[in-house]
């Protein structure tokens, strides 16, 4: 099997999208391609069901990086996910399962040596499957302090004599110097699998960056690949930092949807079909910021639900939220955002933080319980509602069981078929469901858009347009066109 290896020289450099562009172009080519990260530490997560212990969760980075590179996503290609939870503690999934919760300080003790041959059992089972192997880097490959843990960067590059790009973010400033720096402090047998430069986000007139280009050239003896621009592409972000990058809508929306972006707010992928919405404006604030006037809120995931509810409370969201739904406003909880929008939480063992019960904003009739048992599945079921029998699928991940009260409140109803998946007050304010990726249904998305749209006598959209998944390949294409562009991967033999 051969390799590519893309390490960064920090975060945020855009090694997710290189990899996901990467996978795109060598299928095109004809090439056999899988994603692989070894370590993802990630918040965002998705249920890939090919496990050979059933269903199990992987970032979703990789999930994307797969379907560029028009294969199922499967467990090995990201074996080890790190869920921060908060404390500098974070919940230890290996091969897709929960194995624990460890404290920053004790995960080399406790992890390191599972890990490591879970990664090297993942490459083998790729091996055997494919011809090509596209990995992805975390953070940088430089810290010093970290080198005896890191099982993300160069290890897995000497593991796999991977040919090995750097890629440098040059719209943060000190590009030439963040890639020396990084080059120097490699060991001399991980920098000799360094074997091409690429510089990202450039901004400006590209004539302006050739004596740099030449320089770095000349002074490490590496080939710059390719210069790519600062591109406009609603990729899905991985960390909840790029989603202060991403540029408000230009032209008038007719419609404003506010999402509140929790402390550990989760999954929030879950709203990338929103963004390709021509006439939505999504807008993410933080809790005590101004509710504002939109048209609809979105309480999303969270890996941490009580902690970021009682922060919720703290900073006065929750009368905002409850005075917005009081004055009409349509409110949405995705997995702990459904929880939020109950009676009350409870964490009895104390599995998500150290807070062990709190109260919600009471908009439906669900307590919540905390279990040790993690549900991680596929889901396809049918709405009773907006409109009727309509096909749905999506993905369940959560560790609490929600028990629905119906008696105490006629005006709830199941949201779908499989009751325990929703609810939905009767007059379509209050929604709540256990399923991401409820907006990739192209057909259920429009028509939920289209009662948020008809409280404004606004013209109905048509429900007759692809689901998100369709849209999603097609910006693939346009990313890996755009990255083909300016970098060429034939200087690597491909």
């Amino acid at each position: 099997m051969r390799s590519i290896m893309v390490v960064g020289t920090a975060s945020n450099a855009g090694k997710s999208l290189l990899c996901a562009a990467f996978c795109r172009l060598l299928k095109q080519k004809g090439y056999n391609v899988t994603p692989f990260k070894g370590q993802n530490m990630a918040l965002n997560s998705y249920v890939v069901e090919n496990n050979l212990n059933g269903s199990g969760e992987i970032g979703y980075a990789q999930a994307v990086q797969a379907w560029a590179a028009q294969v199922k996503p499967t467990v090995a290609m990201n074996p080890i996910l790190l869920k921060p939870q908060g404390d500098m503690t974070s919940q230890v999934i290996h091969l897709g399962k929960p194995v624990g919760i460890t404290k920053a300080a004790n995960y080399y003790r406790n992890y390191f040596d599972s890990g490591w041959q879970c990664i090297q059992a993942s490459l083998a089972k790729l091996a055997a499957d494919f011809e090509v192997v596209v990995c992805e880097g975390a953070g940088s490959p430089a810290e010093v302090n970290l080198r005896h843990r890191d099982l993300t960067n160069m290890r897995v590059a000497l593991h796999l004599k991977a040919q090995t790009i750097l890629v440098v973010n040059i719209d943060l400033g000190g590009a030439f110097a963040h890639v020396v720096g990084t080059l120097q402090l490699l060991p001399p047998e991980e920098r000799a699998l360094i074997k091409g430069i690429i510089i990202n986000k450039f901004r400006g007139q590209r004539s302006l960056l050739d004596s740099g280009v030449e320089w770095l050239e000349k002074y490490t003896g590496i080939s710059v690949l390719g210069v790519i621009p600062y591109l406009d592409i609603a990729f899905p972000a991985e960390d909840s930092a790029s989603l202060f990058e991403r540029r408000s809508r230009l032209n008038p929306a007719e419609l404003q949807i506010v999402v509140i972006r929790l402390p550990r707010i989760s999954n929030f992928t879950d709203f990338d079909p929103l963004l390709a919405e021509p006439s939505i404006d999504l807008k993410y604030i933080l809790p005590g910021q101004s509710l504002g006037q939109p048209d609809a809120v979105i309480l999303p995931g969270s890996k941490t639900t009580i902690a970021d509810l009682e922060v919720l409370r703290s900073t006065g969201m929750i009368d905002q939220l409850r005075q917005f739904v009081n004055n009409g406003g349509v409110i949405m909880g995705i997995c702990g955002g459904l929880q939020m929008l109950g009676k009350s939480i409870v964490d009895p063992e104390c599995l998500e933080g150290d807070l062990n019960s709190a109260i919600g904003l009471n908009l439906l009739p669900i307590e919540t319980v905390i279990t040790p048992i993690k549900t991680a599945q596929q889901r396809s079921t049918t709405t009773n509602l907006a409109p009727p029998n309509l096909p749905i699928t999506g993905y369940e991940i959560h560790q609490g069981k929600s028990n629905f009260s119906p008696l105490e409140n006629e005006q709830v109803m199941p949201w779908f078929a499989d009751p325990n998946l929703g609810f939905v007050t009767s007059d379509r304010q209050v929604w709540a469901t256990y399923l991401h990726g409820i907006f990739d249904n192209g057909k259920w998305r429009r028509s939920w858009l289209n009662l948020l749209r008809e409280k404004k006598n606004l013209p109905p959209l048509t429900i007759e347009v692809p689901d998100y998944n369709e849209q999603r390949d097609q910006l693939l294409d346009d990313l890996a066109k755009a990255i083909a562009e300016h970098v060429d991967l034939g200087r690597l033999g491909f």
